[in-house]
């Protein structure tokens, strides 16, 4: 079953995203030990169909993706995810790629630029390439997503705009919808949200940034999300189980 397929039929995947600037060769067994645990407990504590990784960060600077990637899937027979913040983060290393288009923000480089930079080296590529609208939401700090996309965040109040936009992702012919509160996000996606956009779509909802305990991920899924996606909790505690 591809990644795409995998995520329409199960109800609950759990994405944890792995900041390679972050993570170090050196310290994957570390990780890995820590992370078999914890996942292994996840699985019970959130009726989980899946997990996969997904691997990405808004600059990833001094990396070398490839090597990277080629070591960090030797420590897991999860699916491996890129999620990229430029066309720069690319690798035929991966199982699949998220193909984000921003289309919260009104910056040409990231609802087309960085695409089309990026289409060039995909055209013969053998990942699987998911197209993703990817709506960034208020989480109440400023982001590294907002500060590299030198974008604005959609107020989580403004929920008619929020599902116009989603709405619009899906038009354009978008496979998944991903909200998005930021990293280490004071406040999450609102629950209320993630159930009008999950209406409103008809295609999965992946929501990530700032989820730090089992409640508030399960109110997630509970609300419609397909996928939830955490990071700052594992980079956090690598041990964390909720």
């Amino acid at each position: 079953m591809n990644i795409l397929e995998s995520i329409q039929q199960q109800r609950r995947t759990l994405g944890i995203l792995v900041d390679p600037e972050k993570l170090a060769i050196e310290n994957f067994p570390a990780f890995a030990e820590a992370i078999q645990s914890s996942t292994s407990q996840l699985k019970i504590d959130l009726e989980l169909g899946q997990i996969i990784f997904l691997i990405g960060g808004s600059t990833m600077e001094n990396v070398d993706l490839d090597q990277w990637l080629n070591s960090f899937k030797k420590l897991t027979d999860f699916k491996t995810v890129l999620f990229p913040g430029s066309a720069t983060q690319l690798s035929e290393h991966a199982d699949g790629l998220l193909f984000l288009n921003l289309i919260s923000g009104r910056n040409a480089d990231y609802l087309i630029g960085q695409q089309v930079v990026a289409a060039k080296r995909l055209k013969l590529s053998n990942l699987e390439i998911v197209p993703t609208g990817y709506l960034l939401l208020d989480g109440g700090t400023t982001t590294a997503v907002q500060r590299v996309s030198q974008t604005e965040p959609l107020c989580q109040n403004n929920m008619d705009s929020i599902i116009d936009t989603a709405f619009a992702g899906k038009l354009m012919g978008n496979d998944l919808i991903y909200l998005e509160a930021g990293s280490g996000a004071e406040t999450p996606v609102k629950t209320a949200i993630v159930r009008e956009v999950s209406s409103a779509v008809d295609i999965p909802l992946i929501v990530g940034g700032g989820l730090r305990t089992i409640e508030e991920i399960n109110d997630r899924f509970n609300a419609g999300a397909r996928m939830v996606v955490i990071g700052t909790a594992i980079e956090s505690d690598m041990n964390w189980k909720g």
